[in-house]
């Protein structure tokens, strides 16, 4: 089934949860798509499991478009967002509805997400009348990490989950046609996606949004640093990797790999055959030296 603004829509609204995973890559992408994910999401987050950057911070409009249509040309069925990375859509409404074309129309995807609520509803209000849908990144936002001093939960004090709630309606009013909700209590995560119209994804928002989406790295184990307590490893990854490799190692400094049925074949009569002229070759060619 082809997943869409309408699809996904009907999900929430059918109260059937919402399956989104990080994608940067044709292969894996392409794994995810077939496994039925809704949504793949080709975070900034890059930055930091792809290319080694302390936060996300670094991620360019380069990265991103680079890493998008790797990811489109797999996807034949998940919905493909692509991040407004850091300063993209910050600087003008203008700017930001240039570069959030440029990820749909060079990169391949179905709309963009941006971070940030109340204050970019201008921004995205500008973005959905170029006829690009938009997903709003509220909560933890890991572009301000600087601003909020680290990644910390945000909403539980009764003034800052006033502000978690006000962010939503400010952006579902602006033409938002869903958020992902990072990083805030559960209860909380909860009300908000009851209170909207549109799809809530949840990321350490608790189990009642209208979907869950996390970093595949972090799902399939495959990152060894801490991690949020939201994240649950539903495989370890890293250890098989390791272990294929190190096999792979010993099979190769052995000579088991690759063994005789893993080898073509030549007929022996032709190799000897090249053997004694090349060995002749060789001698005469000697002599002359």
């Amino acid at each position: 089934m082809l997943n869409t603004v309408l699809s996904l829509q009907a999900q929430k609204n059918k109260q059937q949860k919402i399956t989104m995973l990080t994608a940067y890559d044709f292969t894996t992408a392409k794994l995810f798509d077939e496994a039925g994910i809704n949504m793949l999401l080709v975070g900034d987050s890059l930055g930091m499991v792809m290319l080694g950057y302390e936060d996300t911070l670094s991620v360019t409009m380069a990265d991103m478009l680079h890493h998008t249509k790797a990811v489109s040309r797999a996807a034949k069925s998940a919905f493909v967002v692509a991040d407004l990375p850091f300063l993209s859509y910050h600087v003008s409404t203008e700017t930001a509805v240039i570069n959030a074309g440029r990820l749909i129309q060079e990169g391949g995807a179905n709309a963009v997400k941006l971070e940030g609520g109340e204050a970019f509803a201008d921004v995205i209000t500008a973005i959905t009348r170029a006829a690009i849908s938009v997903v709003a990144h509220l909560g933890l936002t890991p572009q301000s990490v600087n601003a909020f001093g680290g990644f910390k939960v945000q909403g539980r004090t009764e003034t800052d989950a006033r502000q978690v709630i006000k962010d939503p309606l400010a952006v579902q009013h602006a033409g938002a046609f869903a958020v992902v909700l990072e990083g805030i209590p559960s209860l909380l995560g909860e009300f908000i996606s009851q209170l909207l119209h549109i799809p809530c994804i949840g990321i350490g928002a608790g189990n009642a949004t209208d979907g869950q989406v996390l970093v595949y790295q972090d799902m399939l184990g495959m990152i060894d640093t801490l991690q949020p307590k939201f994240v649950r490893r539903f495989a370890e990854g890293g250890r098989l990797f390791k272990d294929a490799v190190t096999s792979y190692q010993k099979n190769v400094q052995s000579g088991d790999f690759p063994n005789e049925t893993e080898s073509y074949k030549i007929d022996a009569d032709i190799i000897q055959k090249l053997k004694q002229e090349f060995s002749t070759t060789s001698s005469i060619e000697g002599e002359k030296s």
